[in-house]
């Protein structure tokens, strides 16, 4: 409960105030967070000793992350201010669109897997913006009205929301309609992923990407929405991989087990190049 009025305070302070002052704030509270959430910092600091390989994290370096997703929440609620194509145009720099073009020039549609890193929220309003067909796979929030809020925001700028209870059936409607798929592929919050090694440690990855794509022959596309200061951003695309080709009616994970580890290696690499953007507040390997 408390959590849906606090978006919807956050999303009024941000409506009515200068921009310099919500920033200001947010950074404000995100350095409260940090100071008081004991277990969020130590997820924070324990997944930076993994990616940064070493035990001595710097409290700036975990504080950067807490402070990132910050500035994300900020974004996600003024995009309607600001994000206009005049802003797309002089702020963001797409590395490689052609790989989408590529890709739905076939027909089978595309799935666009990414992470927890930099602001994929916001790549998720960018894409469709510039006249991408995309659907996001969300988890639906536990308040239905956190739901509705958010989903709001992802489609006010043509994007289409796939909620994770109905995925199965949705996400291959939509590729037989030619469309591109953003699924987070970094972390599986349940128990109907691969265990795999990720980043040196034992972790339940999902397998829903791999799955639709070997099911429907839409190939994968891993692309990434990171910050690079001063309001800028590039989307990094990479180029398609193809599903293996089935050797009978079964998905099988051990099948499924080679062709994530394709991408997988990708999204190790870019959080690896960009730890303090790699917003993820729970452990590596806790269920």
């Amino acid at each position: 409960m408390g959590n849906y009025y606090l978006y919807k305070i956050g999303q009024f302070l941000a409506g009515i105030l200068p921009l310099g002052v919500s920033n200001a704030l947010v950074m404000f509270l995100c350095d409260l967070h940090y100071s008081f959430s004991k277990a969020d910092r130590q997820a924070v600091e324990s997944n930076l000793k993994i990616v940064l390989k070493t035990g001595d994290v710097p409290r700036s370096a975990v504080r950067a992350v807490f402070r990132n997703f910050g500035k994300n929440l900020l974004e996600f609620f003024t995009m309607s201010r600001h994000l206009r194509p005049s802003f797309i145009e002089s702020n963001i720099h797409i590395k490689n669109i052609e790989y989408f073009n590529q890709v739905l020039q076939k027909g089978k549609g595309g799935i666009l897997v990414t992470a927890h890193l930099g602001n994929w929220e916001m790549g998720g309003t960018v894409l469709p913006s510039m006249g991408l067909p995309l659907s996001v796979v969300a988890l639906a929030h536990k308040d239905p009205r956190v739901n509705a809020l958010f989903n709001a925001q992802r489609e006010a700028f043509g994007a289409m929301v796939i909620q994770t209870d109905v995925a199965v059936r949705r996400v291959v409607e939509h590729l037989k309609k030619n469309r591109l798929i953003a699924i987070l592929a970094d972390r599986d919050f349940g128990n109907h992923g691969l265990m795999m090694d990720f980043l040196g440690t034992p972790t339940m990855i999902p397998k829903g990407a791999a799955y639709f794509s070997m099911k429907t022959g839409a190939p994968i596309v891993p692309a990434f929405f990171l910050r690079r200061g001063d309001d800028h951003f590039d989307i990094i695309v990479y180029p398609p991989i193809e599903p293996p080709p089935l050797t009978g009616s079964k998905i099988t994970d051990e099948a499924a087990r080679g062709f994530i580890q394709k991408y997988l290696t990708i999204i190790e690499n870019e959080i690896r190049k960009n730890p303090s953007q790699w917003l993820l507040f729970r452990e590596l390997g806790a269920s």
